[in-house]
């Protein structure tokens, strides 16, 4: 099983829902893990609603703001697009999916947002199945 980290500045919204969906989507490939340079006291809670709406998903039951150190070695590296310089973490393979933080904007966004995650999720389980 590939351990997969999906890494952002605060580990509080585009990370958490990706850890979340890759758990509920893609958990016959990967062993999924977020993590922050810095941590938030909650995860966003327009994502906590919107996951929880959307897939049932209830993110603060399963998961916490995480720093880089509290995850295990991982064979693949996701930066969300933080628009800052991303910290090290030694893999085998790293991607940047580029994606803007919809906190503090519409529902609209959030479930564009989501919505990205989820296709890139796809993506990357189809990719790394042929690397295999």
């Amino acid at each position: 099983m590939l351990k997969v980290a999906f890494i952002c500045v605060h580990n509080s919204c585009r990370s958490q829902i990706a850890e979340a969906l890759c758990k509920h989507l893609a958990s016959d490939v990967f062993e999924a893990y977020s993590a922050g340079t810095e941590t938030k006291p909650q995860i966003n809670q327009d994502a906590v609603r919107l996951m929880k709406q959307l897939y049932g998903i209830d993110m603060e039951k399963t998961q916490h703001s995480k720093l880089l150190s509290d995850i295990p070695p991982v064979d693949i590296v996701i930066t969300m697009g933080c628009n800052v310089e991303c910290p090290f973490l030694p893999c085998k393979y790293r991607e940047d999916w580029g994606l803007d933080d919809p906190t503090g904007k519409s529902d609209e966004e959030f479930i564009k947002t989501i919505s990205s995650i989820e296709q890139k999720i796809y993506e990357l389980k189809i990719k790394i199945g042929s690397l295999n």
